[in-house]
């Protein structure tokens, strides 16, 4: 009798466990594919008159092209931190570009979309750039495999693009050699071929370093360039970047995957722009229409391309102009893969899969921003419907330069929102009416709202501890 209740427990669990492998063999795939400092209008398909990327803007043919999609910060860390967790990066306590041995970091208690995913039985891999850490590879700071991703490759911060030095992989030195585009797509290609288990669901982040200074670029597509002078490096920096990405999606779809494999690429913040003092030697990208570049709060600091590619799921060849951001895409992985995310955890993002269908999203939060020293635009800012208003802080210019201290914390934990400005910006997208007193009924609106949200993430932002 107790060897049949014991056969019969064996037999319920292979029940159990068939059971959920086809559940999970149900689950779509995902992929993200970041770039960094790559602007919103450096790709043919968003307008760039010049550099060729073939590779994304028949992505974009196959599926969606956002018009109105955004970062959640105009600087690189923060951004990653939105992106990864769908909060506003402030509440999680990464408040600019995390610099070396610096102390801010993503702290453990925060629930990414790998480690949400991993719930339900995803396959978790991190391959390029993470910078969300001051202290790469060291287990005093969380590292990517503390943050869900079962498998990593990549480095800290940007590095030279040829021949890079700082690369790890699941903890370990790895010697690069070539072009670091395609050392990060080789890595994914390695991933998808060699080591991801056919039979689950899997989750690749591939945040590429292009086309972030130091720039290299190889000499066959300068030379596509020459004509364009001091600009030929960085143009040709965005292609190789974009042939890199060629060579994962033609993997993705001689491997089979693309029919059950949903696609997202954007970038970090808006782009670099050269400055004659030397600040950015080689940086040449471009905001499209907007004004404003990185750390900018204006648009051109925040609005990037956005590309959902699914075939089979999304019909191609779609362009929409709902407004999202990088924030957004955690809480719509969870609902593609049915998962039911925790009341306690407070998001800013919004479910965006009806845009798949051409179908309106309903949007919980409307979109808002705070960064702490932007070089150009307000400290605070939202977005509803056509609608930008912009605020600034009471705490005037109390950043001198240089890195971000952890002292700062409390300055910005106390500012109250001051001058206030409002913009249409389908109509004004360079922003230069403010239209508050015209739209005084949109103003009262939308302010309540921004000093709402404002308040509420600085209640919420952690405090740095001090070397």
């Amino acid at each position: 009798m107790k060897n049949l209740k014991i056969l019969f427990i064996i037999l319920c669990c292979c029940l159990s466990s068939q059971n959920v492998h086809t559940q999970t063999l149900d689950l779509p795939n995902f992929v993200i594919i970041l770039a960094d400092d790559l602007g919103y209008g450096d790709l043919g398909i968003y307008g760039h008159p010049w550099i060729k990327t073939p590779n994304l803007d028949k992505l974009a043919e196959e599926g969606i092209r956002m018009t109105d999609c955004y970062a959640s910060s105009p600087m690189c860390s923060p951004s990653r931190a939105g992106l990864l967790t769908g909060r506003v990066p402030y509440r999680t306590g990464v408040y600019d570009w995390i610099a070396p041995d610096s102390t801010m970091y993503l702290p453990i208690e925060e629930t990414t979309i790998a480690s949400i995913l991993k719930t339900k039985g995803y396959q978790t891999a991190s391959i390029g750039k993470w910078h969300l850490n001051g202290t790469f590879n060291v287990p005093n700071q969380p590292q990517p495999d503390d943050h869900g991703f079962d498998y990593w490759f990549g480095c800290q911060y940007s590095l030279e693009h040829l021949d890079p030095v700082g690369f790890f992989r699941n903890g370990k030195a790895v010697t690069s050699k070539g072009y670091a585009a395609d050392i990060v797509a080789n890595e994914a290609i390695g991933w998808l071929e060699q080591r991801r288990d056919p039979d689950r669901p899997f989750f690749q982040y591939i945040a590429f370093l292009e086309p972030h200074e130091p720039i290299m670029s190889p000499v066959d597509l300068i030379e596509q360039y020459l004509d364009q002078g001091k600009k030929a490096e960085y143009y040709a920096n965005v292609t190789n970047l974009d042939r890199a990405i060629g060579r994962i999606l033609n993997k993705l779809d001689e491997l089979g995957l693309s029919e059950s494999t949903l696609i997202i690429f954007t970038s970090d913040n808006g782009p670099a722009q050269y400055t004659p003092d030397g600040y950015f030697n080689k940086s040449h990208g471009s905001a499209g229409p907007f004004k404003g570049y990185k750390r900018h709060m204006f648009e051109g600091g925040l609005r990037v391309p956005g590309i959902f590619r699914w075939k089979g799921k999304i019909a191609p060849g779609q362009i929409s102009a709902t407004p999202i951001s990088n924030t957004d895409i955690f809480p719509t992985l969870s609902q593609l893969a049915g998962i039911e995310i925790p009341k306690e955890l407070v998001l800013d993002g919004t479910d965006i899969s009806p845009i798949f269908h051409n179908e309106e999203v309903k949007r919980i939060k409307s979109l808002h921003w705070h960064f702490y020293d932007p070089w150009g635009g307000p400290q605070s800012l939202l977005r509803e419907g056509d609608f930008v208003l912009g605020a600034q802080w009471d705490a005037g210019d109390f950043h001198k330069g240089g890195r971000f201290h952890p002292k700062e914390v409390s300055v910005i934990k106390s500012t109250v929102l001051t001058d206030f400005s409002l913009y249409n910006i389908k109509h004004d997208q360079y922003q230069v009416m403010d239209i508050s007193k015209s739209e005084p009924r949109v103003f009262k609106k939308l302010k309540k709202a921004l000093i709402t949200y404002h308040k509420e993430v600085m209640e919420e932002a952690p405090y740095i501890k001090i070397h």
